[in-house]
């Protein structure tokens, strides 16, 4: 599934092609793409609409929309496991996975899912789907000051904690690998046992794989993310535990091991992320 890094690049891609551009029309070619919102509906709010701005939030692209210089909603496209956005020209065929595409005064922004997963839906106030996400790990509010309060204000095992959108806003499963490798944390640590001095290197890996991530155009460890341009990430290459089982830690040379986390692949050298300390049982 596309992460913060990837859902990024696809947005600052698209900024070029669409802000300015005016919308005539919608198709959908599968009605569950839109999330249960009627199709008819939908292509009355966003006709004759302006495209003014393409952001993300967590895992969403944000489609900014206004008609006579007034803002009036938003298209928010979660990606899932394959989705992908393109602009292409009026004639030429999107293919079979095309679900949605929206017509422009020049050319369509196509919505291709493989899997049919992936949603686009409209919103005219994002005030409730914003609340639903954590702070950005990239913004200003995302503090070590912020961090420290929160984990110590759980009592979850770090990984799964990572994951919850409604925690930190953007993380999957790749990067919170990555990181916590970066950190020296195991992701079966409890979050209110991380000490004070690896609080501040968590926040600082998060936010370094986090560029570093946005910088290479994401990751491509399949065929299904490319970027609206059709090319592939290449952040993979710099992958230290993520996909690596039984290869050579790229730290101290010990075998990549996988295991299960919260129903989630895990990857992990546990040398540099040693087990935590069971707790110790209170006295009777």
């Amino acid at each position: 599934m596309p992460e913060l890094p990837e859902v990024e690049t696809t947005a600052r891609l698209l900024r070029g092609p669409l802000v300015g551009r005016q919308v005539s029309g919608l198709e959908v070619q599968w009605p569950r793409s839109l999330g249960g919102q009627e199709e008819a509906e939908v292509r009355e709010h966003v006709r004759g609409a302006r495209i003014t701005g393409v952001t993300r939030r967590a895992k969403l692209v944000i489609i900014e929309l206004a008609r006579r210089g007034r803002r009036i909603g938003i298209l928010a496209v979660h990606l899932r496991m394959t989705g992908r956005l393109v602009v292409m020209d009026k004639r030429t065929d999107p293919g079979r996975f095309a679900r949605v595409s929206l017509l422009l005064d020049r050319g369509v922004l196509h919505f291709l899912d493989v899997r049919k997963f992936g949603r686009m839906t409209w919103h005219a106030d994002p005030t409730d789907l914003f609340a639903r996400y954590g702070p950005e790990p990239l913004s200003e509010e995302f503090s070590v000051a912020w961090l420290r309060r929160a984990l110590g204000g759980r009592k979850r095992a770090l990984k799964p904690l990572l994951l919850d959108q409604s925690f930190l806003a953007g993380l999957g499963n790749i990067y919170v690998d990555e990181v916590l490798f970066g950190a020296g944390l195991h992701p079966l640590r409890r979050s209110d046992r991380v000490p004070g001095k690896k609080v501040a290197l968590l926040h600082g890996m998060i936010q370094t794989v986090l560029r570093e991530a946005i910088e290479r155009e994401g990751s491509s460890f399949d065929e299904f993310y490319r970027t609206p341009e059709g090319q592939p990430g290449a952040y993979q290459e710099q992958f230290k535990v993520y996909g690596r089982t039984g290869k050579p830690c790229r730290a101290c040379g010990r075998a990549i091991r996988r295991l299960v986390v919260g129903q989630r692949g895990t990857h992990i050298c546990t040398r540099c992320q040693p087990a935590p300390r069971p707790l110790s049982s209170p006295r009777s």
